[in-house]
C-alpha cells in the first residue's frame, strides 16, 4: 500500500477535515480549491497550476469578476426564492444557508467585499426589499415572475372593483336616506299648510232645498234618512222644515160610516129572506 493511498489513515483524516466548511480567506476561486490553513493556502499560491490560472485572470480581470458576481447573485436569489419567498428574513440567515454548499461561488471572488454591500445593492436594484434594524439587515424577496405579476394585477383589480361596488352601495343608501328625509319634511310642511276653510255656497241654488217624502220603491223611504238627506242640502244656519201632521178623523164622519154599513147590512138581509120565500 502506497504512501498516499485512498485507505491510509492520513487520507481518511484529510477527507474528514475537508468535509466541513473551511475559512473563506483560504479558498481559491480560480482553482476552486479549499485550503485548511494559511500554510496550505500559501503553498497553493506558489504552485504552477495556480500561476497559470492567475495569468489567464490577469488578461481580462473584469470579465471574470463580472461573471462570478452574476453567478453569485443568481444563486443567492434562487436560494431565497425557494426558501423564503414570501417572508421577511435576516440577511445573515440567508447567507449562512447559502454557503452550506461547499461548491458555491464565494464572495471574495465578486465585486462585493461584504454582505452589507451586497444587500444594499439588492435594495437599490429593486430585487429585494431591505431594511436596517438594530438586529441587522432584513430582506424580503420581490417576485418578478410573469405569472405572479399577472395574479397580483388581477387581485388588485378585483380588490378595486369590490371597493368601487361598496362605495356605490353606500352612495345609493345615502341618496335613499336623503330622499326619505326630504319627503318627511314635505309631509310636515303640507300638514301645516292645510287649514279649515269656510263653506262655499253656490249662488244658483238661491238657498232653496228640494226633497221628496213620497214612495221611492216598493217600500217607503225611512223618514230619518230623508230628513238627513234634506238637511245635508240646507245652507248653514237654516233649520230643516217639520213634516205636516195628518188630520184626525171627526166623530161625525165616523157616525156616517156606521149608518152606511148598517143600511147595507139590512139590504142584504132583506134580499136573503126574499130568496127563501120564492123557494
Amino acid at each position: 500500500m502506497g504512501k498516499n493511498d485512498f485507505l491510509t489513515p492520513k487520507a481518511i483524516a484529510n477527507r474528514i477535515k475537508a468535509k466541513g466548511l473551511q475559512k473563506l480567506r483560504w479558498y481559491c476561486q480560480m482553482c476552486q480549491k479549499q485550503c485548511r490553513d494559511e500554510n496550505g493556502f500559501k503553498c497553493h499560491c506558489m504552485s504552477e497550476g495556480h500561476q497559470r490560472q492567475m495569468q489567464v485572470f490577469g488578461d481580462n480581470p473584469d470579465r471574470f469578476v463580472d461573471a462570478y458576481s452574476q453567478e453569485f447573485e443568481d444563486s443567492f436569489l434562487e436560494h431565497i426564492k425557494r426558501s423564503h419567498r414570501f417572508s421577511r428574513v435576516s440577511a445573515n440567515v440567508v447567507y449562512n444557508e447559502y454557503i452550506t454548499d461547499r461548491h458555491h461561488i464565494h464572495m471574495n471572488a465578486t465585486q462585493w467585499l461584504t454582505l452589507t454591500e451586497f444587500v444594499k445593492y439588492l435594495g437599490r436594484t429593486g430585487k429585494c426589499k431591505v431594511e436596517e434594524t438594530p438586529k441587522g439587515w432584513f430582506m424580503t424577496y420581490i417576485d418578478r415572475d410573469p405569472e405572479i405579476v399577472l395574479k397580483e394585477k388581477l387581485k388588485s383589480k378585483r380588490h378595486k372593483a369590490e371597493l368601487a361596488e361598496e362605495e356605490r352601495h353606500e352612495k345609493m343608501l345615502l341618496e335613499q336616506a336623503e330622499r326619505a328625509a326630504k319627503q318627511a319634511k314635505l309631509g310636515e310642511t303640507s300638514q301645516q299648510k292645510v287649514m279649515p276653510s269656510e263653506l262655499q255656497r253656490d249662488g244658483s241654488a238661491d238657498g232653496k232645498v228640494a226633497f221628496s217624502l213620497g214612495m221611492v220603491g216598493p217600500s217607503a223611504a225611512k223618514p230619518g234618512a230623508s230628513q238627513a238627506s234634506a238637511s245635508s242640502h240646507l245652507p248653514e244656519g237654516s233649520e230643516c222644515p217639520k213634516p205636516k201632521p195628518k188630520p184626525k178623523p171627526s166623530i161625525f164622519a165616523q157616525d156616517e160610516d156606521d149608518e152606511k154599513m148598517s143600511a147595507s147590512q139590512n139590504s142584504r138581509d132583506k134580499d136573503g129572506k126574499g130568496a127563501k120565500n120564492e123557494g
